[in-house]
């Protein structure tokens, strides 16, 4: 597709550090959940940093949402996006990405790795065809959860957190293992949806393969 100029028309913050970003959408914009777009910031200096962000939003919205993490430390394009106020634009210049839904399964995020399964899990409760899909999201601390309201409404008991540095009886601690898997996921037969740090995916998939996973059930895309 052509670059093209679409308007802020909200920013919200999701987590401390994530930022709920929707803009208007061009009626070329055609997307599938788990779905990425290259984006860039229409402003001097930024037009030609590209990065990918995730759509959470679902097809049927009139508008596009991305869910984006920011990095402030970096003088990056995520840091120029806490500048950014409703009226300015970004330019969305392609839409691509590994990651759709095949089946019931496991989702297994890592921090926000969990964007591409925001608008799966939101397109199947909208369809009501949500079924027994589980979400396992890990992260460091209880305040770094996205839409963790909004996942336990979809998913109730089948969403589960695990956080690396922080204990609290609501939630599991620790990382994501073998053992974890095995007590945690109720068929090792489903569909393995992984998206996260490099190093946290290649663990996961160890461990899916130490479990008899075959490659065929793990749908991932590296961000």
């Amino acid at each position: 597709m052509e670059p093209t100029n679409i308007k802020i028309i909200s920013i919200e913050n999701a987590t401390h550090d994530v930022r709920r970003i929707r803009t208007v959408k061009p009626a070329d914009v055609n997307f599938t959940p788990g779905q990425a777009a290259d984006i860039s910031i229409n402003k001097e200096g930024w037009k030609e940093e590209v990065r990918p962000f995730t759509f959470t939003c679902v097809p049927e919205d009139d508008f596009l949402e991305f869910t984006i993490k920011t990095y402030p430390s970096h003088n990056g394009v995520t840091n120029e996006l806490l500048s950014l106020n409703p009226e300015d634009e970004l330019i969305i210049s392609g839409v691509f990405g590994a990651i759709h839904y095949e089946g019931e399964g496991v989702f297994i995020a890592g921090g926000a790795g969990v964007t591409p399964f925001i608008s799966i899990l939101r397109e199947l409760h909208r369809k009501n065809q949500t079924g027994n899909n589980m979400l396992i999201f890990a992260n460091k601390t209880k305040d770094d959860i996205i839409n963790e309201n909004e996942f336990s409404q979809i998913l109730g008991k089948n969403f589960i957190n695990i956080l690396s540095q922080e204990k609290t009886e609501k939630y599991f601690s620790g990382h994501i293992d073998k053992d974890f898997l095995k007590n945690t996921v109720p068929d090792i037969n489903s569909y393995f949806y992984v998206c996260g740090p490099p190093p946290m995916m290649d663990a996961v998939e160890q461990q899916l393969a130490d479990l008899g996973v075959k490659n065929d059930k793990i749908v991932k895309e590296e961000f």
